[in-house]
């Protein structure tokens, strides 16, 4: 306790110093690249198709590119992201890990791809790995809270789009730009290479090729697997003698992925007009074991899985009416996974789909400007064999949408709405319902002068069941739960608020994001205390509940000369979610997390050290147990041995003092914690 202790004060030091020389807060992520002065005025395209500026945007967002980019990669996007104000992760393993945005996960939050879903089966269930790779990403970007206008009643929760440029949208400077990456990482013995190129071809085409691979062992886990109180709570009810428990080295987390790439672009003074086609493969174990109806625990379970894309993109920039500019995208997937039971093929997951969408922006009339488009998909999926807990499923969607922004300066006035229709339809069980869900929102800023800007946005959102909360009914083992959804939910309804507080420019940067949604019939996964099969029943139930939290972030130069800069920044994040009918907490929501950091950059060095804390987490839902609270600390260092070449070579030392972490979003929590210490050096140079 004293250890984590002085371990909480050097953070809350660090964030002191950071908010002692100002009252604002930081918008950027740490370490982004480029000054905070550059950062401020990035656009965020996932946040607007009009193109917004962070700085104007009233909802949380983060962007990870370049070297910061370079320092998140791991396994997972969950993993990778999870440091981001707001965000958090599934944690099911080193295969499969979700991203969670302010305690929302699943089909609340749309990951995609170039604009486009990821088209996978990752929604489904905690162990499906999205069926995308940052390894050959060019950069990620984060909208916190509703993203329902752009991107439908699935994105009620936030977006996490990842910009991996595998159709062309500009010529190369010097008609090649590509890079080339190799990384080893000590704790599971991780071997990763990636590269990608664009090249100009004769004529106005360019090409895009890449490529990655990467394979790990098992993964060390600091300690006894199961955690403190799970051990106490089966010492009560059963005992356990002088029985040895598993600690250490995670049986069948190993992994091996690689993927690969193809696109072509026909670039014009017009805008462009481009096509590629992508394989991703993926074979991973599920570290838990699992058993039911009185049976022995089941002996190793792995998922292969495979995705074959292709994808669409285009844009004009020329005047059509009252429009200027018009982007089109298309996707199109098919997804199969897998399970693997000692090795003999199990239950399969296939899942087809297609999303495509039509943005078109208005000319600016005066100080208005605006966009409408329609976005449209449809999704086929299947559950093939004695676990298959889901019957097959035909979903598909229809939506308009527009967004219109008025400036009168100092003011900002926005607001948009989106009307959309829903069908999920299940012949085997004579199922076939519709939904129509209206969502729309409203927002007004202020700038105030000296870089400030104050801003407030409403919202009222709509989203309809999926076919996993309407049609499930079996076991599902990797949960280790019996699931049920319920054919009569409704769609259910989100007000919610969101106030921002932001700096840019002088000696420190920042924003403060406040949030509250209350939602009626909001549809969630509880476990009733039956059971089924000899698992706990986990029912599709609908509540009212309410999401609250905030979001502090800050950063600071405090020196810089000819020779050093030294930067510091912090930040601050909670969530509290509640079942307003039973007055009790919801299931699996992440606890109070503070992260600070101190940055130095020379002229070919840059070294960083961090420290993340996660507070205890108590408010547990029924059946959950308490999560306990950790104190990692990382550190990195960027070295550009030749300042005229594109050249860098990472080294990373994460969870430096080998810290038990466990998430109190994973189902797994008690059973798997997180990697143990990591040294990782990876050498990436671009041309």
């Amino acid at each position: 306790m004293r250890r984590h202790m002085s371990q909480v004060w050097l953070v809350a030091v660090l964030m002191g110093g950071t908010v002692a020389a100002s009252p604002a807060m930081a918008q950027q992520a740490p370490m982004a690249d480029g000054s905070a002065h550059d950062r401020v005025e990035e656009i965020i395209v996932t946040a607007s198709p009009i193109g917004a500026k962070r700085f104007d945007i009233l909802q949380g967002t983060s962007s990870l590119s370049g070297e910061a980019l370079d320092r998140a990669l791991s396994t997972t996007l969950g993993e990778a992201l999870d440091k981001l104000p707001g965000l958090s992760q599934t944690g099911f393993g080193a295969g499969a890990s979700r991203p969670i945005i302010r305690g929302q996960g699943g089909d609340r939050i749309r990951i995609l791809s170039g604009g486009i879903g990821s088209i996978d089966a990752s929604t489904t269930s905690p162990d499906h790995a999205p069926a995308l790779d940052l390894a050959t990403a060019k950069r990620v970007e984060v909208v916190r809270g509703p993203a329902t206008l752009l991107y439908g009643n699935n994105a009620v929760g936030g977006v996490i789009n990842v910009l991996d440029g595998r159709i062309p949208i500009a010529e190369p400077k010097d008609g090649v730009d590509g890079f080339a990456r190799i990384g080893v990482g000590t704790n599971a013995n991780e071997r990763s290479l990636a590269s990608g190129v664009d090249a100009r071809l004769n004529g106005p085409f360019v090409l895009h090729l890449d490529g990655f691979y990467r394979q790990t062992d098992d993964y060390e886990a600091p300690g006894f697997l199961e955690s403190k109180a799970l051990r106490e709570q089966e010492e009560h009810e059963h005992g356990h003698g002088d029985e040895e428990e598993a600690k250490g080295r995670v049986a069948n987390s190993d992994l091996t992925q690689k993927g690969a790439t193809g696109g072509l672009s026909y670039i014009g003074d017009w805008g462009f007009f481009g096509a590629s086609a992508s394989r991703l493969e993926s074979n991973y174990g599920i570290p838990a074991g699992h058993s039911h109806e009185g049976e022995e625990e089941e002996g190793p379970v792995r998922i292969d899985l495979g995705q074959t894309r292709l994808d669409l993109m285009g844009e004009v920039n020329q005047s059509f009416g009252i429009f200027e500019t018009t982007r089109v995208r298309f996707g199109w997937a098919d997804y199969k996974h897998t399970e693997l039971e000692n090795g003999e093929p199990g239950t399969q997951f296939l899942n087809k789909g297609w999303e495509g969408r039509v943005e078109m922006v208005q000319r600016a009339i005066g100080n208005l400007s605006g966009a409408v488009g329609v976005q449209a998909s449809s999704r086929n999926f299947k559950a093939i064999g004695e676990e298959a807990f889901l019957p097959p499923s035909d979903t598909d969607q229809m939506g308009v949408f527009t967004l219109q922004r008025l400036d009168l300066s100092p003011f900002s006035l926005e607001g948009g709405v989106r009307l959309e229709r829903q069908s999920v339809q299940a012949a085997s069980v004579d199922f076939d319902r519709d939904f129509t869900t209206v969502s729309v929102s409203a927002g007004a800023s202020r700038q105030l002068g000296e870089g400030w800007m104050t801003g407030i946005s409403l919202s009222r959102t709509e989203r309809a069941p999926n076919a996993e909360e309407l049609l499930s009914d079996g076991a599902h083992l990797a949960t280790s739960t019996y699931e049920r959804g319920d054919g009569t939910l409704g769609k259910e309804t989100g007000l919610g608020v969101e106030a921002t507080l932001k700096k840019t420019g002088g000696p420190v940067t920042g924003t403060v994001n406040l949030f509250l949604t209350d939602y009626d019939k909001y549809i969630y996964e509880r476990l009733t205390g039956a059971e089924e099969d000899g698992l706990p029943v986990a029912q599709f139930s609908a509540t009212d509940a309410r999401f609250w939290g905030f979001e502090v972030e800050a950063e600071t130069t405090v020196l810089r000369n000819d020779q050093v800069t030294v930067t510091l920044d912090g930040g601050l994040d909670y969530v509290r979610a509640t079942d307003r009918d039973n007055n009790t907490p919801l299931p699996r929501i992440p606890a109070l997390s503070a992260r600070a950091g101190l940055g130095f950059e020379l002229a070919t060095v840059a070294a960083r050290f961090e420290g993340v804390w996660t507070d205890k987490q108590k408010r547990t839902a029924d059946f959950e147990l308490p999560t306990d609270s950790s104190m990692v600390f990382n550190a990195s260092l960027d070295w550009h041995p030749f300042p005229d070449q594109d050249i860098t070579m990472l080294v990373e030392l994460r969870n430096l003092t080998n810290e038990e972490v466990r998430l109190a979003t994973s189902f797994l929590k008690d059973v798997l914690p997180q990697p143990g210490r990591d040294f990782r050096v990876s050498l990436r140079a671009g041309f």
